[in-house]
């Protein structure tokens, strides 16, 4: 009986917390499993992420991050086209297959642009960065939480929409209820519409004691459909 009275006082406690808990305490949470001794703001490293498409052949990026000099790069290679992008302290530069003065017709064939090397960087250190840059400026945090059941599994989950100087969308953040990993992210442009995406994550790599997805795969919300995967490895 002992024992018993234990257990549904756990359980109890359980049920209650996932009730109670706020969005601002997930989100502690998360951030203390993927990044407990606060690395990310000074991260400073090397990704190495393959992008496989259904179609396309696999895109390979060689990324380096240094957030306290304010250093973005990536080196994309995609069957015999090799590309780069640096941005630095706002600066950018860019070179097609080696070439760091490409013509104007490489430049529009390419689509090579100061206003791409920042959207790299951006979903880059975003993706990656995830949950700890959902404390950046221009976030806001809903702080009901909800228990959802998704693709099989109980999530608790944490909606952030943000200041319309950063953006429109409407992310969903699914949390593991045990171990508070961050395991889905989800997003919509207009949610009655049943617009955007939802990206799986599986796996974990640790770069500078911070914990990243491994595989993060991307389906449509609408109609399931599979777009591709991005698979993070260390080298």
């Amino acid at each position: 009986m002992k024992n018993l009275t234990t257990l549904l006082l756990l359980f109890t406690s359980i049920i209650s917390f996932s009730q109670d808990i706020t969005g601002d305490e997930l989100l502690e949470k998360s951030i203390q499993f993927h990044d407990p001794n606060g690395n990310w703001e000074t991260f400073e490293g090397a990704l190495f992420v393959t992008m496989e498409t259904p179609k396309g052949t696999p895109r390979k990026s060689s990324i380096l991050i240094n957030l306290p000099e304010e250093y973005f790069f990536v080196k994309a290679i995609r069957d015999t086209i090799t590309t780069t992008y640096t941005v630095h302290k706002g600066d950018c530069s860019m070179a097609i297959n080696g070439d760091e003065n490409p013509s104007e017709e490489q430049i529009n064939k390419f689509s090579l642009s100061c206003e791409r090397a920042n959207m790299y960087k951006n979903y880059y250190t975003y993706l990656y960065g995830l949950p700890m840059k959902l404390k950046d400026k221009g976030t806001i945090i809903h702080q009901k939480v909800t228990k959802t059941k998704f693709k099989g599994k109980d999530y608790l989950v944490l909606k952030a929409t943000y200041k319309k100087e950063v953006g429109k969308d409407t992310w969903y953040f699914y949390f593991n209820p045990k171990t508070f990993a961050m395991e889905v992210y989800q997003f919509f442009k207009e949610e009655l519409k049943n617009d955007g995406e939802y990206i799986l994550l599986t796996g974990l790599e640790t770069i500078n004691e911070v914990k990243m997805p491994k595989n993060r795969a991307w389906y449509y919300n609408k109609n399931n459909v599979y777009l591709g995967t991005d698979i993070l490895t260390v080298k």
